[in-house]
């Protein structure tokens, strides 16, 4: 089983320990279920750059703390895929290839505000971001009160299995 996770900041704001991150997105994968050969993408990106997504995404203003692409679905298809090393027309890819999980965004300029509001150390909010991000690219989400409650209860069992507060 492996799990690829591109990881790269792309923001000066904070000092990111991206293979802390790596890890902790990692762990919470493997707990929802994710076997094989798959591949997810981490982006610590600047305000700038996260307004733009937002806006173009979600159709919003500003930055946010954190956005998530999933990736619908596995290709399903037809003829030869041309990178799978098929030998020919109508064979299926090998399953080798990669499951493309999708991306995640996330601010640590607004994560740093967004810690002092919610009373808790700046890797403390990066850390639930990263679970937060893992769960919205595996289909959770929160636009009612019942699945915040899930959500938020499943965020709390992941950061307790997967992460170690540093407590500042």
């Amino acid at each position: 089983m492996t799990i690829d996770i591109y990881a790269a900041d792309e923001q000066r704001d904070h000092p990111i320990d991206l293979e802390r991150w790596v890890a902790l997105a990692n762990g919470a994968l493997v707990d929802e279920g994710i076997r094989g050969l798959a591949e997810v993408s981490l982006i610590f990106s600047d305000e700038v750059t996260m307004s733009a997504l937002n806006q173009q995404f979600m159709g919003k203003e500003g930055p946010t703390d954190v956005l998530s692409f999933p990736i619908d679905g596995e290709p399903d298809p037809t003829g030869r895929v041309p990178d799978a090393g098929g030998t020919g027309p109508g064979e299926p890819p090998p399953p080798e290839i990669p499951q493309l999980i999708g991306d995640i965004v996330i601010c640590p300029a607004i994560a740093a505000r967004n810690a002092v509001d919610h009373e808790c150390s700046f890797d403390d909010e990066i850390a639930l971001l990263v679970v937060h991000g893992v769960l919205h690219l595996l289909g959770w989400d929160h636009m009612v009160d019942e699945e915040a409650e899930r959500m938020e209860a499943r965020e709390r069992e992941l950061l307790a299995r997967h992460y170690q507060s540093s407590g500042s």
